[in-house]
C-alpha cells in the first residue's frame, strides 16, 4: 500500500531589501549662520591640509539652501568636483559672502596693465561680527575658465563673477584706493580693463570641521 508522502514546499526568496548607494550614505549635512548681509555666498569643502577639494556652492542665493530658524543647512556627498570619492578623514567647510554693494564695471578697451599689477592682492574685508575669529584678510586673484572670469582666493575658491567674456589667457589684478581694484583680461587678441568697486565688501564665515566616513 503506498502511502502518500508529505514533500517539502520551497519557501519564498526573500526580498533583498533595498540598499543605499555609497554616495547617499557619505551624505554630509552641513549648518552655518550666514553673515548679516544680502549678497551671494561661495562654499568649498577643504581637506585635513587645507587644499581646495570640492566648490559646494558658487555664487548662490539664499534660495539655493534650505533655510532654517536661525541657520542655513546644505548639503556634500563626499566627491570632489571630478565626482569622485574622496577618502575618509577630516574636512572643513568654509566660505564668504559677497555683498550686493560688490560692483564690477567694464571700462572697455585698455592698453597693457600697469607695471605694478600683480596675479593677487590682499584685501581687508568686513569682520563678520557672528564669528570674532574670522579671518578679515584674504588673498584674492583672477581666476578664468571656459565660461569667463571671476574673483577667487589665492586658495581657488570663486567669489564674484567678473565677465563672460570666453578665451581669457592672462589676467592681472592692482588697487585702486582703499577699496577698489582695476582688473585686466587678455585673450590674446585685446585687453580689456573692469574696475571692482567696494571689493572690500565681503565676509569671511565657517562651517568647522567634520568627519567623512
Amino acid at each position: 500500500m503506498a502511502f502518500a508522502q508529505d514533500l517539502p514546499t520551497a519557501s519564498p526568496s526573500p526580498t533583498p531589501e533595498p540598499t543605499r548607494s555609497p554616495s547617499a550614505a557619505r551624505n554630509v549635512r552641513l549648518s552655518f549662520v550666514p553673515p548679516p548681509a544680502e549678497g551671494t555666498i561661495s562654499l568649498g569643502i577643504f581637506d585635513a591640509e587645507g587644499k581646495l577639494v570640492r566648490i559646494l556652492h558658487r555664487e548662490a542665493k539664499i534660495e539655493n539652501f534650505t533655510v532654517d530658524a536661525d541657520s542655513l543647512k546644505t548639503t556634500w556627498n563626499g566627491k570632489n568636483d571630478a565626482g569622485e570619492d574622496l577618502p575618509a578623514g577630516k574636512y572643513r567647510a568654509r566660505g564668504y559672502l559677497a555683498e550686493d554693494h560688490l560692483n564690477v564695471n567694464d571700462l572697455g578697451k585698455a592698453t597693457e596693465p600697469p607695471v605694478d599689477a600683480s596675479d593677487h592682492l590682499m584685501i581687508n574685508l568686513e569682520m563678520n561680527p557672528l564669528e570674532s575669529d574670522t579671518r578679515s584678510v584674504v588673498d584674492i586673484a583672477v581666476g578664468f575658465d571656459a565660461h569667463g572670469s571671476f574673483l577667487r582666493t589665492t586658495d581657488g575658491l570663486p567669489l564674484r563673477t567678473i565677465s563672460g567674456t570666453p578665451n581669457v589667457v592672462r589676467a592681472s589684478i592692482t588697487k585702486n584706493g582703499e577699496r577698489s581694484a582695476d582688473v585686466w583680461l587678455d585673450n590674446g587678441v585685446a585687453v580689456e580693463q573692469f574696475r571692482v568697486s567696494d571689493i572690500d565688501k565681503m565676509m569671511a564665515f565657517d562651517c568647522g570641521d567634520f568627519e567623512l566616513k
